[in-house]
C-alpha cells in the first residue's frame, strides 16, 4: 500500500469524482479545477503572467498521460476507514473535506490576483491584539467588535426591560447576566469606537416632520390635536384614535435608519405599528408594539412585542427593527431575512390613546441600548450582591449540576465592569453601589453559594460554574479579573480596596495555573479532568482565541512574562505549531 506523502496536506487538490470538497466554506466565486502540478506552476510564475497555454505546460513538464489525468485510489485511514483518492505519479491527493473533519482545519478558494487560490487556516477564529493600555473607564477589551443581539442564543430584545432574553440553556428564555452584561458592555465600546449616530425626528409633539398623519375618515371619536404640556415645556400631541384603522404616519421619504425611538405617555391599550419594506425583494413586514406583559407573539405577518402595561408613566422605548424583526420571524417560522440593511420604514400606525412626545429614527443608539442594560443590573441584583441565574446548569454530563439561583464569577465581573463604566459616564452613584455590593460574593465559597474556591487549597480563583467539585473555568475566571481591576481602579473606597485585593490574589493564581491549561497544542477549557478524573476539555479556537486575547490584555496592566509567552504559545497553536516531542 502506498504511504501518504505528509506533503500532501500542503497541496490540496479537489478531486473530480463527484466529492464536493469544499462544503464546509461558501465557495468565492467559480471554482476551477486545476491539475495539481498546473496549481504549482501556477502558483510559483504568480507574480508574472496570468495566462497559461497547454504549449508552455508540456514544455515545462513533461508528464505521462497516466500522471496527467491521475488514477482513483482507496486510501485506507488508520486501518479504520476507507475514503477515494486520486492519484498523479507519486503523489496522492486526498479530499479536503475529510481533512476538514479529520484534522480540524478550515480552507477556502478565493480569487487573488486574477486567479484562484485554496487558503488553508488552522483556526477559524480571530485574535483582536490591544492597541494600547486596557483603560478600565473605556472600551471594554475587544468587545466593540461584538453583536451580542445577532447571536442565535438570544431570543429577542425584551421590549419591557430592553435588554436579551436568552436561549442558551433553556429554550423558553430567560434573563442572563453575563449575557446581558456583555450587550451593554458592546454597545458601550461601539458608541466610542464608531462615528455618532444619525437622527431623523418624525414628530416630536409641536410638528410632524418627514411625512403627513392620516386620520380615519370617521372623526367623531377621534381626538388628534397639539396641546401644552407645562410639566415637559413644550407642546405633546394628544391622540385618540381607537383600534381600527387607527391613525397612520406615511414617510415621505426613504430614509435608512432602523433603530427607532419613542417617547409616549398612553392612558388605554395602545400600540405602535411599523410597516417594513425590504427593498431588494419588496416584501413587507409589520412589528406592533403593545402595551402587554406578554414579551413576544406572532399572528399571521405580525411580529408583536410587548412594552410592558404601565398606564402611568412614560414609555421610553428604544428598539432595534432589524434585530426585531429577525428574531420574531425566527420563533414563528424560523425564517431569517438575509439583507437587513435593505429594510426601511415605510409608514407608522397609532392606536389606542395618550400624548406623543418624540417619534424618531436613527441609525443606531448605543448608550441607549447600554443604560437599559445598567439599569437591569441595579434593578435586578439580589441583596447580596448577585445577579443569581435561575436556569439549571448541567456541565460534564451530568456529572456537575448547578441548580437555579446559581452565581458566576463572569457575571459578577463583567456587571461589575459595566457599571462602573456607568458611574463613570453619568456620576450617578446607584452604578456606583451597585457595582461595589458585587464584590462581595467574591469572598463566599462556591460550597456555601457564593463563586470563590482554591486550587490543591492554595490558590484563589472565582467559579464561571461554581460546582461542586470545581471546574476552574479559565475564561470566566479572567473576565472576573477585569471586573475587579475597574472596580479597583474606579475608586478609593474602602470597597474599591477589597476588589483591587481580590484581583492581586487571583493574578497570582492565573500565573501559577496557567501551564494546567495548556495542551501542548491547544488550550483547555476547564480542569474536569483534574476535578473529575475524565478526559480533558480541549478549549474549541473561539474559546482559544478568547484565552489569548485575554492574555494580551492583561499583559498591557499586569506585565509579567508568563502572560505574554503563553500568549506567544497559543498563537503558534492556531497556526499548527506543536510543543516538541521527547
Amino acid at each position: 500500500m502506498m504511504r501518504i506523502n505528509l506533503k500532501l496536506l500542503l497541496i490540496v487538490f479537489i478531486i473530480g469524482v463527484g466529492i464536493t470538497t469544499l462544503s464546509y466554506w461558501t465557495k468565492c466565486g467559480e471554482t476551477t479545477v486545476l491539475h495539481p502540478r498546473e496549481v504549482l506552476w501556477r502558483t510559483r510564475h504568480r507574480q508574472g503572467s496570468d495566462s497559461y497555454s497547454s504549449d508552455t505546460y508540456d514544455k515545462d513538464e513533461k508528464l505521462s498521460e497516466v500522471e496527467k489525468n491521475g488514477r482513483n485510489i482507496d486510501c485506507l485511514i488508520n486501518e479504520e476507514s476507507t475514503i477515494s483518492c486520486r492519484q498523479y505519479g507519486g503523489e496522492v491527493y486526498i479530499p479536503f473535506t475529510f481533512i476538514h473533519k479529520y484534522f480540524e482545519v478550515y480552507g477556502r478558494l478565493v480569487k487573488h490576483n486574477g486567479y484562484e487560490r485554496f487558503e488553508w487556516q488552522h483556526s477559524y477564529s480571530k485574535v483582536y491584539y490591544p492597541q494600547k493600555k486596557y483603560d478600565p473607564h473605556g472600551v471594554f477589551l475587544w468587545f466593540e467588535n461584538y453583536n451580542v443581539e445577532v447571536r442565535d442564543r438570544v431570543k429577542f430584545i425584551s421590549g419591557i426591560e430592553g435588554v436579551p432574553v436568552s436561549s442558551q440553556w433553556d429554550p423558553r428564555g430567560y434573563f442572563y447576566p453575563i449575557q446581558i452584561a456583555q450587550f451593554g458592555l458592546s454597545h458601550f465600546s461601539k458608541n466610542l469606537t464608531e462615528s455618532p449616530p444619525t437622527d431623523v425626528v418624525i414628530e416630536d409633539g409641536s410638528a410632524t416632520h418627514k411625512g403627513k398623519w392620516k386620520l380615519p375618515t370617521d372623526t367623531q371619536n377621534v381626538i388628534f390635536r397639539r396641546v401644552m404640556d407645562d410639566t415637559v415645556g413644550h407642546k405633546l400631541l394628544e391622540f385618540r384614535i381607537g383600534t381600527n384603522p387607527g391613525a397612520v404616519l406615511i414617510l415621505h421619504e426613504d430614509l435608512p435608519y432602523t433603530t427607532l425611538h419613542f417617547e409616549m405617555l398612553f392612558t388605554s391599550n395602545s400600540s405602535l405599528t411599523v410597516l417594513l419594506e425590504n427593498v431588494a425583494d419588496h416584501s413587507r413586514y409589520t412589528i406592533r408594539y403593545v402595551t402587554s406583559n406578554v414579551l413576544l407573539t406572532t399572528r399571521d405577518s405580525d411580529v408583536i412585542y410587548g412594552i410592558g402595561s404601565n398606564r402611568s408613566g412614560w414609555y421610553h422605548v428604544t428598539r432595534d427593527l432589524g434585530i426585531d424583526l429577525q428574531k420574531g420571524l425566527a420563533q414563528h417560522t424560523n425564517r431569517k431575512i438575509a439583507r437587513l440593511r435593505t429594510l426601511r420604514v415605510r409608514r407608522l400606525v397609532l392606536r389606542g390613546s395618550g400624548y406623543i412626545d418624540t417619534i424618531k429614527l436613527a441609525s443606531s443608539a448605543h448608550l441607549a441600548h447600554f443604560y437599559s442594560a445598567a439599569d437591569w443590573l441595579v434593578r435586578h441584583q439580589d441583596d447580596k450582591g448577585g445577579w443569581p441565574i435561575m436556569v439549571t446548569r448541567k456541565l460534564s454530563n451530568g456529572m456537575l449540576e448547578l441548580p437555579p439561583g446559581w452565581y458566576s464569577g463572569m457575571a459578577q465581573g463583567q456587571a461589575m465592569s459595566l457599571l462602573t463604566r456607568a458611574f463613570v459616564v453619568t456620576g450617578d452613584l446607584k452604578y456606583l453601589e451597585s457595582a461595589l455590593k458585587g464584590v462581595k460574593i467574591f469572598k463566599v465559597r462556591s460550597e456555601n453559594h457564593g463563586i470563590m474556591t482554591t486550587f490543591l487549597g492554595k490558590y484563589v480563583w472565582y467559579e464561571e460554574y461554581p460546582t461542586v467539585p470545581s471546574s476552574f473555568v479559565l475564561n470566566g475566571f479572567i473576565y472576573s479579573l477585569f471586573g475587579l481591576y475597574d472596580v479597583y481602579m474606579t475608586c478609593t473606597h474602602e470597597d474599591c480596596r477589597e476588589a483591587g485585593k481580590l484581583f492581586d490574589e487571583g493574578m497570582v493564581s492565573l500565573k501559577k495555573m496557567l501551564p494546567l491549561y495548556d495542551s501542548g497544542f491547544g488550550s483547555i477549557y476547564d480542569l474536569r479532568h483534574f476535578s473529575l478524573g475524565v478526559a480533558p476539555n480541549l478549549a474549541r479556537w473561539d474559546y482559544h482565541t478568547t484565552h489569548i486575547n485575554q492574555l494580551l490584555f492583561l499583559d498591557t496592566i499586569y506585565d509579567d512574562s508568563i502572560l505574554k509567552l503563553t500568549a506567544e504559545r497559543w498563537l503558534g497553536y492556531m497556526k499548527g505549531k506543536r510543543a516538541s516531542h521527547n
